[in-house]
């Protein structure tokens, strides 16, 4: 396994004084092995000839991995090699097998220095072979301690989880139609998939964003809440043009300014997620900004390669006047997209439910069907003092049940105040919690960031507070049992001009309501729907899909007139199904 990335490294003298230095822009890191079992760190860039540094006495430096940066201190070589614009998960494998490999690494027999001399000529490094069982048996070994053999630890559990801790990958975890877009983004092509609600896009894009280099990749969603969920920043906070309101020429001349000018030339690929909430008319005004900015007025989006994901079968633009999808744009078709149609529901096990959320994303409602979902008002979803989240169709609704039902409650008020690093407007906009929390006891609740996968703190968990411990932490009941006295937690985000900002808050929100728009891409544990105030094509379907089952959902008045399909997105998904069966690139969009 090698790894390509921008390379710093600086030799020191005993002072610490930089003797010498080599940079490059685009190295190859590889793991190469010598006759006498030496592990050597071989870097080669360009013309240069290749330098190897022996893997012993270093210390690896992780603190900013996420943002594809490494340091490595081959500290008796005094020298200092620094990585960046690293694709995070490649970044983090090749760690991972540095890690294993030098860990694992069996003590080679004492070799005299004659005899290494002469071997030299004759000697050829070869490249390191990927992880195996043994090297996995012997870092358990080497972890555990020189008494690992007394202890009576199961030889295959302890193997099994070094390699958990070790060698887990996202890689790992993916479907097959998901590697396919995996492959599909590393090729020449624009880059469009979809699928259903559940079908795991999200969970790809992160993926998505974990292998290409972050210097030039640019992490963008319709809305703060999307933004959040993928690491990225608003669509609007990247272009620079801010609502887009703006006229094209007026557009070109924010966008000109510093620091937008300079993010849009150095970006090479821009991911857009939730693309179904872009407005068509601010897609073609982006497709000229980029076109006029990076003066590559030959290419749709100034030459950047476009990685778009979302299902306009869910909600559609947000626009006062009569908005257009994206699809229906001739930029769209320019792009030439490769599509993908995700299939595989990951949220939903039961295939009852899933069927009919298939059906209500295309707006089909079959007798079956209505009498499945008017059932559901009879379930009883309250557990102990925990009751269901409402999903409303408008924010404000969501936003009065919450403050009167919190007011509404005997005791007193407990107020937490984020402690913020950077702008708060922004903040506010790409992290799902407030700058302010107001809680009590009773307080309904919802996590809303992984604490503790495994016991299924996670993202969506419903609870509710039951007090407050002595230093003010809310102690919480979930609904999966779990009594946790739940501490703050940090967001960083970081900004289109590479700035990071940060949250420090509650992971928690009130959740006796929440608006429809605000739960994309959560899976709550128990849902009540009242859909008398549907007024988006979709917006039932989002809704509805937001359950884990049937038994965990409740619809207060269903009627079959409050679920629809927009027709242009319905022929849409007709056209895209033909054109990825065919695995053909074609201009899917309009032609005129």
């Amino acid at each position: 396994m090698s790894l390509q990335c921008a390379c710093s490294i600086e030799w020191l003298n005993v002072q610490g004084v930089v003797l010498k230095r080599f940079k490059s822009s685009s190295a190859k890191l590889t793991l190469t092995r010598n006759d006498f079992r030496d592990i050597y760190l071989v870097v080669t860039a360009d013309k240069n000839a290749a330098q190897r540094f022996p893997l012993k006495d270093i210390a690896v430096h992780k603190r900013f991995l996420n943002d594809g940066k490494t340091t490595i201190n081959f500290k008796t070589e005094r020298v200092m090699m620094m990585l960046s614009n690293a694709p995070v998960a490649q970044l983090t494998e090749f760690l991972k097998m540095l890690f294993v490999k030098v860990t694992s690494r069996k003590d080679s027999p004492q070799v005299k220095v004659r005899e290494r001399l002469f071997a030299v000529k004759s000697s050829v490094a070869e490249e390191i072979s990927p992880i195996n069982a043994k090297d996995v048996g012997r870092v358990g070994e080497k972890l555990e301690g020189p008494n690992a053999k007394k202890r009576k630890l199961d030889d295959d559990l302890k193997k099994e989880t070094v390699k958990k801790n070790y060698l887990m990958s996202y890689m790992d975890k993916l479907s097959s139609e998901q590697r396919e877009v995996v492959d599909a983004v590393n090729s020449k092509h624009n880059i469009f998939f979809t699928g259903s609600a559940g079908t795991g896009k999200s969970f790809l894009l992160r993926y998505i964003v974990s292998t290409l280099p972050p210097d030039v990749t640019m992490v963008t969603a319709s809305t703060g809440a999307s933004a959040c969920l993928i690491g990225g920043v608003t669509l609007h906070s990247f272009a620079g043009i801010g609502t887009g309101e703006c006229t094209l020429e007026r557009g070109i001349q924010m966008a000109s300014k510093s620091p937008f000018v300079q993010t849009w030339r150095k970006c090479k690929i821009l991911i857009i997620d939730e693309i179904s909430m872009v407005d068509g008319e601010y897609f073609e005004k982006l497709d000229k900004i980029a076109k006029a900015v990076r003066r590559r007025e030959d290419e749709p989006f100034g030459g950047i390669k476009l990685v778009l994901c979302g299902d306009f079968l869910q909600l559609p633009p947000v626009k006062q006047s009569k908005a257009r999808f994206c699809f229906q744009t001739l930029a769209w078709a320019h792009c030439r997209f490769q599509c993908f149609n995700l299939k595989t529901v990951h949220r939903q096990t039961d295939d009852k439910f899933i069927k009919i959320l298939n059906d209500l994303r295309i707006g089909k409602i079959s007798p079956e069907t209505a009498v499945a979902l008017k059932a559901t008002a009879s379930n009883s979803l309250q557990q102990g003092d925990i009751v269901p989240t409402r999903l409303c169709c408008r924010t404000a609704d969501a936003q009065m049940i919450n403050q009167k039902k919190l007011s509404d409650l005997p005791g007193e008020e407990s107020k937490f105040e984020a402690f913020d690093s950077g702008l708060t407007k922004m903040l506010d906009d790409l992290t799902p919690v407030l700058k302010t929390i107001v809680l009590k006891p009773g307080a309904q609740v919802m996590l809303v960031k992984n604490i503790n996968v495994s016991t299924g703190l996670v993202n969506g968990a419903r609870g509710v507070v039951q007090k407050f411990d002595k230093n003010g932490s809310p102690i919480v009941q979930f609904k999966n049992g779990n009594t946790v006295t739940v501490k703050s937690e940090k967001w960083v985000v970081k900004t289109p001009s590479g700035q990071f900002l940060s949250r420090q808050q509650l992971p928690l929100k009130l959740a006796w309501a929440f608006s429809i728009h605000k739960s994309q891409g959560l899976t709550l544990d128990c849902v009540e729907i009242s859909l008398g105030r549907v007024f988006e094509a979709g917006q039932a379907y989002v809704a509805l899909s937001r359950a884990k089952s049937l038994s965990s959902l409740k619809i207060t008045d269903f009627d079959k007139k409050h679920v629809w399909a927009n027709p242009d997105v319905i022929a849409f998904y007709n056209k895209l199904d033909r054109i990825v069966n065919s695995n053909k690139v074609y201009a899917l969009g309009s032609k005129g």
